[in-house]
């Protein structure tokens, strides 16, 4: 089940988050994942809908005050399951975790990518391998003729497939619980607990794919009234700036020493 990548010499575990009644989707993915030559362990996705008002892992004021919504049980699914794969990779001896969601398309090299990254597994902590943005990503290290490491300077939302080290495992199933904000957003804050993260670019996985999510469409239901965005908006102006701000010297450094 251990991924061994010859070039960096790291053991990786790949966790694919799949819900019990997704059955379809656990068959595509199984498909692309054996086509990627990659293999993984399947967690089994919480369902928000089954999980009790009253929860340890989720602070619904944090929520609210810094997300703006009510309580929103697929969101809180998908934060958990995610939290679950961190956890399940440190009870392993492995050095990296592959985390995937089972809406993405790998590419082909996508096992092979990784293990070029991790030949400057000094520069990163988490390795993001998909976005549902568009930003712009800065390189700073080649890793071969098509792709680069990369950092971006803006948010960038989605948690389709990403590799962590076991600091950042650590640091998920600690820093980010309770939970007080979506789970894409909380582990794109990573700088403010001194850990790096840099992308792949361009993407190795795409999490574009037309799959109908099983989050977004219902989103809308759980906001909170205009007004609650008074204190959101001032945390999202703090986080950009501190983003753009320690983001930007973790890029001149990498490239200076590059």
């Amino acid at each position: 089940m251990t991924n061994i990548l010859p070039a960096s010499g790291g053991r990786l575990e790949c966790y694919l988050i799949n819900l019990d009644r997704a059955a379809g989707r656990l068959a595509d993915m199984d498909a692309r994942l054996r086509a990627a030559g990659i293999g993984y362990r399947r967690v089994s996705a919480v369902d928000g809908a089954t999980l009790p008002d009253a929860l340890p892992e989720f602070s619904a004021r944090g929520y609210a005050l810094l997300h703006g919504r009510r309580r929103t049980p697929p969101e809180i699914g998908c934060y958990l399951s995610h939290v679950a794969c961190a956890r399940a990779f440190l009870e392993t001896d492995a050095d990296y975790a592959l985390i995937l969601e089972d809406d993405v398309v790998p590419e082909a090299d996508l096992l092979a990518t990784i293990d070029k990254a991790c030949l400057s597994a000094g520069t990163w902590d988490i390795l993001r391998l998909s976005s549902v943005n568009s930003g712009r990503k800065y390189p700073y290290k080649r890793l071969d003729a098509t792709r680069s490491l990369a950092i971006a300077l803006t948010r960038e939302k989605g948690a389709g497939a990403y590799v962590v080290n076991r600091k950042a495992a650590q640091w998920i199933i600690t820093r980010l619980l309770p939970m007080r904000l979506a789970y894409d957003i909380a582990f794109d804050l990573e700088f403010l607990s001194g850990l790096k993260a840099a992308f792949v670019w361009p993407l190795p996985a795409d999490q574009n794919t037309g799959y109908e999510t099983q989050i977004q469409k219902r989103i809308q239901t759980f906001k909170l009234p205009f007004y609650r965005y008074l204190t959101v908006f001032p945390y999202r102006l703090y986080l950009e700036t501190t983003r753009l701000i320690l983001r930007s010297a973790r890029l001149l450094l990498n490239r200076v020493r590059a």
